[in-house]
């Protein structure tokens, strides 16, 4: 098993369309590249709800004598997540370290097989879900995603600090502007870090009304520099 390329997309402030965002990614490059997507939000799953997998679960197979998940391929890309393997209407009532055990359980017993790419669809905050997963996968990039709402943008900057801290290189920032509205002076709180904007999305019925089996023109672009790190 071996994986090229590890993205992990990030925002510090929830609600924010990250996971739409990296959804749409991953449906974009699956069209050249071998995709995975760990949904690594083990409290607020939501990359089964997008793709429309959520009655599906993952097969358990064995691998020298080791029970692993085989991802579940919907939209051509290989998907794990919490949200396929808890019951729909239970919450994970977990602290700190059980936290980091399922995390690292669906890192370690999921069966990716060969990858291109594999993209994290991190959590929201900067707590021990970042730590594992920096020590269990480290990404090879980072892709920041905010609105330009001012709450957003400062949220933004704590997640700016710990990747550098973590030493996992930040590609840059998605502004996806939900609500249209100019709020570029929001923006400059991010120029002294000196990481460039990737891309600005505005609000969209098809990103808002998310549909796995129709293609995204905004993530062309962006799918295109992932790609051309691989």
């Amino acid at each position: 098993m071996t994986i090229k390329k590890i993205f992990a997309i990030a925002s510090a402030k929830g609600g924010v369309g990250k996971s739409s965002i990296t959804a749409g990614i991953a449906i974009e490059t699956a069209k050249k590249y071998k995709v995975g997507l760990l949904d690594a939000d083990i409290y607020g799953p939501n990359q089964h709800l997008l793709f429309e997998i959520d009655n599906k679960k993952p097969q358990i197979i064995k691998k020298n004598e080791k029970k692993l998940f085989k991802p579940v391929d919907a939209s051509g890309v290989l998907i794990n997540s919490m949200g396929l393997i808890l019951d729909a209407e239970k919450a994970a009532l977990w602290r700190g370290p059980m936290l980091s055990g399922a995390i690292k359980q669906l890192i370690h017993s999921t069966d990716w097989g060969d990858l291109d790419i594999l993209f994290v669809d991190m959590p929201p905050g900067t707590g021990d879900a970042y730590l594992t997963i920096a020590s269990e996968i480290k990404p090879d990039y980072s892709i920041l995603v905010t609105t330009p709402n001012k709450l957003a943008i400062n949220d933004l900057l704590k997640s700016i600090e710990l990747f550098n801290k973590l030493d996992i290189e930040i590609l840059g920032y998605i502004l996806n502007n939900i609500s249209n509205i100019n709020f570029e002076s929001n923006l400059n709180l991010i120029d002294k870090f000196n990481i460039k904007k990737i891309a600005t999305i505005d609000f969209s019925n098809d990103i808002y009304n998310f549909d796995p089996n129709k293609t995204h023109k905004f993530f062309k672009d962006i799918s295109s520099l992932i790609e051309s790190l691989v």
